[in-house]
């Protein structure tokens, strides 16, 4: 993870950064000599919606997904849970969806396979907040797909390969890993690691807890958004980031039912936890 970081550090102070007129030339197809050595021995992070695309695509639960094709690396510098794609254990550290044809899950791909040769980064990491994301081209010598000759700019490769989608998704759970809680330093205690990994990649897990668990009683929740909780991926993955802003940062994201309410400060009340008025 330290090689990581400091391949982070390196493209934040020393690529070349493109903006979305900026322009390349690249192509991928069966005919280029280096055809699916990209696919293998290479670390690709996975959000959510990437692991949601996959469930969908194999057929399976988002757990099958997690337990069978993915890894969390455990490292003391991280703020939070991340899930990588698990290569297969052969000599090319081969992708597991990967044949002699090609990607296997090429519709449902992750959004690191889809950007590449292109890649995005958040100057936020560095704490420059105020810098804006910006591209920048991966240009490795063992991929011959840089002398093909088609031209587009950052913003065509974009719509060409359906990364807008995957962005607007990405975007909030972006915004929740560069919250200033962890930029400053804050750390997760075990348990709310454990409802981290569940809302934000367990997400089959997390709808059965939703609707398996006392949750409705204790969070407001109006019928029309349960009933979208139970079908809609989406909604799930955009309630669960609004669960972990109220539950992991105390933000007002979510309204706890009046009657818990009361009841919880009946009984701290009890306890002397909090006074009356009158009695100060």
């Amino acid at each position: 993870m330290k090689e990581i970081e400091k391949l982070k550090q390196t493209i934040l102070e020393e690529y070349p950064r493109l903006s979305e007129d900026s322009t390349f030339c690249f192509k991928c197809h069966p005919g280029v000599s280096c055809f699916n050595d990209c696919c293998g021995d290479v670390n690709i992070f996975l959000t959510p919606y990437d692991i949601l695309r996959l469930r969908t695509k194999l057929g399976v639960t988002t757990e099958e997904v997690l337990s069978k094709y993915t890894i969390s690396p455990f490292d003391e510098n991280l703020k939070y849970p991340v899930v990588m794609l698990k290569m297969e254990d052969n000599a090319k550290k081969s992708c597991p969806f990967v044949s002699e044809k090609g990607c296997g899950v090429y519709e449902d791909r992750p959004w690191a396979c889809r950007m590449y040769p292109l890649g995005m980064a958040s100057p936020k990491d560095s704490d420059k907040g105020k810098e804006k994301d910006f591209f920048f081209l991966l240009k490795e010598d063992v991929c011959k797909g840089f002398d093909e000759k088609r031209e587009l700019n950052v913003s065509e490769w974009l719509e060409d390969q359906g990364i807008n989608e995957y962005n607007e998704m990405g975007e909030y759970f972006k915004e929740f890993t560069l919250h200033d809680f962890f930029l400053k330093g804050g750390n997760l205690p075990p348990e709310k690691i454990e409802m981290f990994f569940m809302a934000c990649y367990n997400l089959d897990t997390f709808r059965k807890f939703l609707f398996g668990s006392s949750f409705f009683t204790k969070i407001e929740v109006d019928e029309e958004t349960k009933a979208k909780l139970k079908e809609d991926d989406v909604a799930l993955m955009k309630f669960g980031l609004d669960w972990l802003r109220f539950a992991i940062f105390g933000e007002d994201t979510m309204k706890i039912n009046k009657d818990v309410a009361t009841s919880k400060e009946q009984e701290l009340r009890a306890k002397g936890e909090i006074k009356d008025k009158t009695d100060e």
